[in-house]
């Protein structure tokens, strides 16, 4: 982590007695505060709706999700808890409450002779987004006389109009200078290093386009179900919920011009510049599949419809693969294969750049001797790091070659990295939003993708526990190309 200097804030959290706070907010502030990013004249203010808990109550459940993550803390972190962890409920939301709310963090501000430096952290469901941020609005707490920002979950929106319309809604109350749409996927350490990777070593950079590169590939398998979250999912299914955000910044990171700054603004329109050259996505370009019944591990695995909570005619999609065409001069006739989807073998995330061949093999003329692809395969989980793969000759054996690989893992190399949100929230305290989504980032995403929600295209099934249906494999192969699975 680094040493950027941190002002006191008070840190405000909508949700704070949900999941997201207690599984990933809570532990990650804690660790900042323990790195001393986080000072004690900074507060953390949880807000929810329920009545039943005040300060020491919250602060006893802190302490229960830090136990049940398996935290210990130390008197010092102990001390800091006590000290700057409170609570204020906003009952119904009503104009009311919010005002009750302002005048706590005025309070509290008092207290720590602040300057007014406020982050409110929306960790809500997106139904709740809108009302919250006019309430923000309607009482005065989008402004302060420090600084203001908002921090708000994906999804941005279930579609164009919605997006648009939510985008609307914050640029009433804020300007987009103060908005962090966080996406965690941006926070882990080999996305980041992705740029510096591409921008710090001409070796890759100048190999970095269509005159060297054959195919990318972009893969984020899951080996879970939907568990309890059906009311949702089936919602949203693996386009809007994946394909729409995750794998599309991912797709921006690999697929951006060099920027004329490493900040923010530069990083962001290269992005955007990105998502406008893609060509429309044809129905021929895109695989849909919902998992069957599997087994995975020795164990049968219910099927989709057979998912708690799931409608039994269900057309939800729980598997997505599709081909991606960008149309610039950079990119132009290189296809990005991207696909994700829910109970496949393995919880995987990763990019994958395959080199052009040799275009003759001087090894065998005939093409007996294999060659495979050069690539450089970039891993973001379960292990974070990089391969990069090449021919070599096969031990004692003319003529046959051998696929090796030069080896780095972030975990061998440095100390335990940190969690994504962890450097997401450092981010957001020390106001650097390089690794947060702009709004026309959002839209051009859903416009990218709008026709092929619209068109309802056919849902194949595929076995639980497999690389998902055959139809991803034939839309692959047309062009001469293999999913690289792990």
């Amino acid at each position: 982590m680094d040493n950027r200097p941190v002002e006191p804030h008070i840190f405000v959290i909508f949700g704070a007695t949900g999941d997201l706070m207690q599984r990933s907010l809570l532990p990650a502030l804690l660790n900042l505060a323990g790195r001393g990013h986080i000072r004690r004249e900074s507060i953390i203010l949880g807000t929810a709706r329920s009545a039943q808990y005040n300060d020491v109550s919250f602060r006893k459940l802190a302490y229960e999700s830090f136990a049940k993550a398996g935290i210990s803390l130390d008197p010092g972190m102990t001390k800091w808890c006590d000290e700057c962890l409170f609570y204020q409920s906003i009952g119904d939301e009503k104009l009311e409450d919010f005002s009750a709310l302002s005048e706590r963090i005025k309070a509290l501000e008092r207290e720590l002779n602040s300057t007014g430096n406020r982050v409110f952290y929306l960790a809500l469901p997106p139904i709740a987004f809108p009302s919250t941020i006019e309430r923000l609005g309607e009482v005065g707490l989008s402004r302060s006389p420090g600084w203001t920002r908002l921090v708000v979950e994906k999804p941005f929106g279930r579609d164009l109009e919605s997006a648009r319309a939510l985008n609307q809604l914050i640029h009433r109350n804020f300007d987009e200078s103060q908005i962090y749409r966080i996406d965690h996927y941006l926070g882990k350490e080999t996305v980041q290093n992705l740029l510096v990777f591409r921008f710090a070593n001409p070796i890759f950079e100048s190999l970095w386009n269509r005159d060297r590169i054959h195919s990318v590939q972009i893969t984020v398998a899951e080996e879970l179900g939907i568990g309890k979250r059906a009311g949702y999912y089936d919602r949203a299914g693996a386009l809007r919920d994946m394909v729409q955000n995750h794998l599309t910044q991912l797709l921006t990171l690999v697929a951006m011009e060099v920027p004329v700054a490493f900040d923010s603004d530069s990083i962001r329109f290269e992005k955007i510049k990105v998502l406008r050259a893609i060509a429309p996505i044809m129905d021929d370009q895109v695989v849909l599949g919902q998992y069957g019944r599997g087994s995975a591990n020795g164990k049968e695995i219910p099927g989709y419809l057979e998912e708690p909570g799931v409608p039994d005619d269900s057309r939800t999609e729980t598997f997505v693969a599709m081909q991606i065409d960008i149309a610039n001069w950079r990119w132009h006739g290189v296809p990005f294969y991207v696909r994700t989807g829910k109970r496949l073998p393995e919880r995987i995330t990763q990019i994958i750049i395959n080199f052009k061949r040799a275009p003759v093999s001087i090894f065998d003329p005939t093409g007996r001797c294999d060659m495979h692809f050069n690539s450089l395969n970039m891993m973001l989980q379960p292990d974070e790091g990089f391969d990069l793969c090449f021919e070599m000759k096969a031990l004692g054996e003319p003529l046959k070659l051998q696929t090796q690989r030069l080896h780095f893992r972030y975990a061998e190399a440095f100390a335990p990295l940190p969690d994504a949100y962890e450097t997401l929230l450092l981010d957001i305290i020390t106001g650097d939003q390089t690794l947060f989504v702009h709004a026309n980032e959002v839209e051009e995403s859903w416009r990218l993708y709008a026709p092929v929600i619209e068109q309802k295209l056919p849902i194949h099934t595929y076995r639980a526990g497999t690389w998902g249906p055959q139809e991803a494999e034939k839309l692959i192969k047309r062009e001469g190309h293999v999913w690289a699975n792990s």
